[in-house]
């Protein structure tokens, strides 16, 4: 049975509202879904061009900070 997704380990809530998945919760799935989520462990491997290098730009400005 699935466990339910807990707030603030699994997941949280943006300062829009919006559910953002963890990259725990990434991990725990076990691979990119092709989303372009925000967390995404496996640098986007699933996601399409040109989306992909757009998210691994904004990731790696967001590392930077």
């Amino acid at each position: 049975m699935k466990q339910p997704l807990v707030e603030g380990i699994d997941f949280y809530y943006d300062k829009t509202g919006l559910i953002v998945l963890t990259e725990k919760y990434h991990l725990d799935k076990g691979f990119c879904c092709g989303n372009a989520c925000r967390h995404c462990p496996y640098n986007y491997e699933n996601v399409p061009e040109p989306k992909r290098s757009e998210m691994r730009k904004v990731k790696s400005e967001r590392d930077k900070v």
